[in-house]
């Protein structure tokens, strides 16, 4: 009898097997492909080693002579779609093998094959039962499929994207997500003629409309051609070198499907139950069997490795007894475009939604010296407070490195800071993170440098 049965081992399934064998309980992890899931080995890890390639080369092309470098033919260099992703392979190797080790170092039990939940408290995998008090589900998701009318092999899941050799010219990316976003800019900074078809009215639903609309701006300014509102289905159709969506004609060579993604459920003879497609748990991401938890994308709570991660933390922390709040809203929510994205805490509709009194500060790169000194002076922090006494309500961040800069305005979110804590916390000159203080100043009154 194990303590703890695992099935799926992407960031919620593989962090939540290493903490709890490291607590003492025994864990056995079930992985039917790769150990460290979707996220690892063709999402997270290899699509930013990708886009990390193309802001490189992109740089390098545009700004090699500003910065001082003589001698670059910019008009001859060119990317190399195959080293590029042979470097993004040898980031996912190192990390797989690393993870594989801590399991093992840890003490976890590792089988390969499918699981099938057979009752509240057993799994058969492989023709073999394993009883447990306790099972946890984390077996993620996949893109929801694209139904075309005469599809001629011309649809590629992003899932396979770094598999193919050579890519053709003219590429639609559909999908109104932060990966299809990421997707779309990578590609047209490789320079390809790239178009993002949106099945929704606007991208990035999780976002505040602020940063949704600045981004739709930016995708328009790089010449990536934007169609809202527009669905690729069985009443569109492909057909020599052309995508028709109603009375829209698109050059296309190939459609690289990122739309929003429908839960991978395990297979069960109890039934667990289901919410819009996704496992139905509670604030502790228990199921409706009170030792059964689904965490990461399974629940459709968040699609973000990071999320599912501390999802998985909160439920080993909760079979051992250990009570705490798993609050979403302090978890920040990314994306790795150009410039980057991050948000955390309520959007500025939610705050109006709740009939809050507030105010907004903001503080722009371009005032900012190290921004000026590394040529990355788009983007701004944007801070939404409590109107009286300053509490921090939400932060928004575009910037080059947003994605790390986040992390500081996660703790301010953490010990429920107000602007005034914002404002007196000194950071070191010249660094991009001295824009929180300019926006906490421009909060409490004015900022210094604008």
């Amino acid at each position: 009898m194990y303590d703890i049965i695992i099935i799926g081992s992407g960031p919620a399934g593989y962090i939540s097997a290493i903490r709890a064998s490291q607590v003492g309980l025994k864990t056995v992890l079930i992985e039917k492909e790769n150990i460290g899931g979707m996220c690892l080995n063709w999402g997270c890890i290899p699509s930013k080693s990708m886009i990390e390639s193309a802001k490189f080369f992109s740089k390098i092309k545009k700004s090699a002579k500003e910065f001082g470098i003589d001698g670059i033919d910019t008009e001859k260099i060119q990317f190399n779609w195959n080293q590029g992703i042979e470097r993004s392979m040898n980031i996912v190797k190192k990390l797989s093998d690393g993870i594989l080790y801590l399991l093992k170092k840890n003490g976890t039990e590792i089988i390969k094959g499918e699981a099938v939940i057979t009752s509240q408290n057993s799994v058969t995998v492989n023709n073999r039962n394993i009883e447990a008090k306790n099972i946890v589900i984390a077996t993620g998701s996949v893109q929801k499929l694209i139904e075309l009318k005469n599809p001629q092999n011309i649809i590629l899941e992003v899932k396979n994207l770094f598999t193919k050799k050579e890519l053709p010219q003219n590429l639609v990316v559909y999908g109104q997500n932060s990966v299809a976003v990421e997707i779309a800019q990578m590609l047209n900074l490789i320079g390809k003629k790239v178009t993002l078809v949106v099945p929704e009215n606007r991208i990035l639903s999780k976002a505040d409309e602020y940063l949704a609309n600045y981004f739709v701006n930016k995708l328009q300014k790089d010449k990536i051609d934007l169609l809202i509102n527009s669905k690729i289905d069985s009443n569109s159709k492909y057909e020599k070198g052309k995508l028709y969506i109603n009375d829209k004609v698109i050059d296309c060579d190939l459609i690289i499907n990122a739309e929003n993604r429908n839960a991978v459920i395990p297979k069960s003879n109890i039934e667990i139950e289901l919410e819009n497609g996704f496992v139905k748990v509670d604030e502790n991401c228990k199921t409706n069997f009170n030792n059964i938890f689904a965490i990461g994308d399974v629940n459709g709570l968040s699609y973000y490795a990071h999320i599912g991660s501390a999802q998985g933390l909160h439920v080993i922390n909760h079979i051992q007894g250990i009570k705490s709040e798993l609050n979403i809203k302090k978890y920040p929510i990314n994306m790795y475009s150009v410039p980057e994205v991050a948000q955390i805490g309520l959007t500025e509709q939610e705050v109006i939604a709740k009939g809050k009194d507030y105010k907004i500060s903001e503080f722009p790169l371009s005032a900012n010296g190290k921004a000026m000194t590394e040529g990355e002076t788009e983007g701004f922090v944007r801070i939404i407070s409590e109107a009286h006494y300053g509490e921090v309500y939400g932060i928004q961040i575009i910037a080059p490195h947003a994605t790390d800069m986040i992390a500081e305005a996660s703790a301010f979110m953490e010990v429920e800071a107000t602007v005034y804590d914002v404002a007196k916390t000194v950071h070191a000159h010249p660094t991009i993170s001295e824009v929180f203080m300019e926006a906490g100043f421009e909060a409490v009154y004015k900022a210094i440098h604008k």
